[in-house]
């Protein structure tokens, strides 16, 4: 089941963050916090309040897309994960910092006193998501439905064994979703263990119904502390998230639409202290 937000209220001196942070950390360990963004809800005058949880090095990158659609998706994802972050911890937005792993894998460098906050963000036309939880590998994936053609093709080229077969005893108007619900898992399975385009995405397998991975190679990873989650965010979109916990059965997921008005808030609370 999906799960949803409503928008933190405002209060007077105060932005609601939920629960109490103290308590979001020491759950941490054992929750993944999933939040996605459609930019078709994003209004006009909302880019502003985005763009102001962003620091300066984001902005600078933001001026530099030739096309507005990628441009307003990256300050969307990057606003998310800012906001994301402050709504587990409550310190500012954009104080956040990031180093990147050997293949490009965003971490958070923790301020003194917090435990080992990770992340992970995606987006693809008109959707942005991150991931977010205490210690543990995490990786989510995002695509947008009319992305790919020709599926088969493609299948032949990066799908296990199983998974092409299950593809091509599928009808011809489930396939593209089909398809990219395989490509979401193992995009979020990549990202989670932060190898990039060096892991073979045949080197491993996944069934749907629940999504479960399987290794050629038994000594490659240990399929049993892996869960994975896989849904439509929108009509338009798959999404897919993976964590490494050494107990799966105590995980627990949220995953839902972000709540804008919060972002909104928090923007107009960043611009007033600037």
């Amino acid at each position: 089941m999906q799960q949803s937000w409503q928008g933190g209220a405002k209060q007077e001196g105060s932005i609601s963050h939920g629960p109490p942070f103290r308590d979001k950390l020491e759950a941490g360990v054992d929750h993944v916090t999933v939040w996605w963004l459609d930019l078709k809800s994003i209004g006009e005058g909302d880019w502003q309040l985005l763009e102001s949880l962003l620091e300066d090095s984001e902005l600078e990158r933001s001026t530099r897309f030739h096309f507005d659609r990628d441009r307003d998706v990256y300050i969307a994802a990057h606003a998310l994960t800012r906001g994301l972050l402050t709504w587990w911890t409550g310190l500012p937005a954009r104080d956040w910092r990031f180093t990147a792993g050997d293949h490009g894998k965003p971490e958070v460098t923790p301020p003194p006193g917090l435990p080992r906050l990770r992340v992970n963000l995606s987006h693809t036309r008109e959707l942005a998501a991150v991931a977010l939880t205490v210690d543990n590998d995490v990786g989510v994936d995002v695509e947008w439905l009319e992305r790919v053609n020709d599926v088969d093709q493609l299948a032949k080229r990066v799908f296990a064994a199983d998974e092409r077969a299950l593809l091509a005893s599928t009808p011809s108007e489930r396939k593209t979703e089909i398809f990219l619900t395989f490509w979401t898992l193992k995009e979020a399975y990549v990202k989670a263990i932060g190898k990039g385009l060096s892991q073979p995405l045949d080197a491993f397998a996944f069934t749907l119904e629940p999504p479960v991975i399987r290794f050629d190679d038994i000594e490659a990873d240990d399929a049993a502390l892996w869960r994975f989650r896989h849904l439509r965010p929108t009509d338009r979109h798959k999404l897919a998230v993976g964590v490494r916990h050494p107990h799966p059965e105590r995980l627990s997921m949220e995953i839902g639409e972000a709540p804008l008005d919060y972002l909104r808030n928090l923007g107009a609370a960043s611009s007033s202290s600037t």
